[in-house]
């Protein structure tokens, strides 16, 4: 592996945790070069919610690359993007009421931040968007400001501003009312706080160490927004796509958000792919005022609407994440119990879930065990203090018990040498 030393940028970081070079994929299993299988509960940090190389998703898209069928177009039109915004809006936008307009703003879900957070200035004529602490919203400037991971706004390299962040649910412990500092702020001129274009949340936080909002905080979130005239923008980069059950990760709590970010497992196969999505009096654009050479990955079309046809035309997908997801939290559960004086708690939705250590340097040693025991997870949080489980939504019964006994394991082996 020296030439990836020799050549690739010292920014590299997943693979300093999996140091191995993986040949092949399918499902939720990936294997190396010396035949060595991992299963996967990484899932491309929720990128692949239908596995890797999913039969009926590749087979559409050979057969379309096959075809000498259109990949690169910039905004043109194609049959592909017809296709899947016909589909998009047959089985996602009209059966939930969501009179969405589509944008196609560029390949990744920092791009749909950007452009979300663009547009809510522009239509508001203000400049300020309030976020939440442990937010995280991407690594380019405008969705820098708007994260609150101190080690990456540093990395900017500039001033982060026209922001400012409000507690996240449970953030102060229930120690005060939901919204009381926010309120109060909005409704005091001496407070510094310019009425906002918008606020911008994660439904759940991922990267922030998989935080969980309650349905009654995000209701109350969204009416505080339309009480004051102030967009709300949904992040649903990583949980969205069925992540946490429903489609969308914001339905369970029964709202309607004005701009929704959608980017991830919205190619359905790893390809790039991001939509942000908006009321439609809100599409105030003039033509070309926001772009990119990549918005029109026609690839990431075919197998979008693949996915949706495949998945969503039932309600397959959500009872059987939500089942695995119960599956997950009564095995991290008994972990918890099993190594009380190391694990402070779980959390998660569907399959979303974080093993709290109660020494962060401890969950980087747990998944530095479950690599050698053959299970791929990360860290999150922001000490890196959460052992973070994304698992493709397609994984079976069998491999997340195995996987959750690997977990058990791996506690068990990291506690049984020098302590942390």
């Amino acid at each position: 592996m020296d030439v990836f030393a020799h050549l690739e940028s010292e920014v590299r970081s997943y693979c300093r945790g999996w140091p191995t070079v993986f040949t092949t994929a399918r499902g939720s299993h990936m294997t190396d070069e010396t035949g060595k299988t991992y299963l996967d509960f990484f899932a491309g940090a929720g990128t692949l919610n239908y596995g890797h190389n999913h039969p009926q998703l590749k087979r559409r898209l050979m057969n379309y690359l096959a075809g000498d069928a259109i990949v690169h177009s910039l905004d043109m039109f194609t049959a592909a993007k017809r296709d899947f915004l016909e589909r998009f809006n047959e089985v996602v936008l009209a059966p939930r009421g969501l009179d969405y307009k589509v944008q196609f703003p560029g390949p990744a879900g920092n791009h749909a931040v950007e452009a979300a957070l663009k547009l809510a200035r522009k239509y508001t004529g203000r400049e300020t968007v309030v976020s939440f602490t442990n937010a995280f919203h991407g690594m380019t400037l405008g969705a820098l400001a708007v994260t609150g991971n101190s080690m990456k706004r540093h990395c900017a390299g500039v001033p982060l501003g026209h922001s400012v962040v409000m507690p996240y649910d449970d953030y102060l412990n229930g120690r005060t009312p939901d919204f009381l500092l926010f309120e109060t702020m909005l409704g005091d001129s001496g407070s510094g706080l310019d009425r906002p274009a918008a606020v911008i949340v994660e439904t759940v936080q991922g990267e922030g160490g998989i935080n969980v909002a309650t349905a009654g905080w995000l209701r109350g979130l969204a009416d505080l927004c339309k009480r004051h005239d102030i967009l709300l923008i949904v992040d649903d980069v990583q949980m969205g796509c069925g992540r946490t059950g429903a489609f969308f990760s914001f339905e369970e709590a029964g709202i309607s958000p004005d701009i929704v970010c959608l980017s991830k497992s919205l190619s359905g196969y790893g390809l790039p792919f991001a939509v942000t999505l908006m009321r439609r009096e809100l599409d105030v654009w003039e033509p070309g005022e926001h772009n990119g050479t990549f918005r029109g990955f026609n690839p990431a079309f075919v197998t979008a609407t693949a996915a949706l046809e495949d998945f969503w035309t039932g309600e397959g997908v959500e009872r059987q994440t939500l089942a695995k997801g119960e599956q997950v939290e009564r095995a991290l559960n008994e972990i918890a119990l099993d190594n009380a004086g190391d694990v402070a708690g779980v959390r998660g939705r569907g399959l979303a879930w974080g093993l709290v250590m109660r020494k962060p340097e401890m969950a980087r040693r747990v998944c530095g065990e479950a690599f050698r025991l053959g299970l791929l997870m990360e860290t999150s949080g922001p000490r890196s203090e959460v052992v973070k489980l994304l698992p493709p939504l397609t994984t079976t019964a069998q491999d997340l018990d195995r996987g959750l006994e690997i977990i058990a394991e791996s506690v068990h082996a990291v506690r049984a040498k020098v302590p942390v």
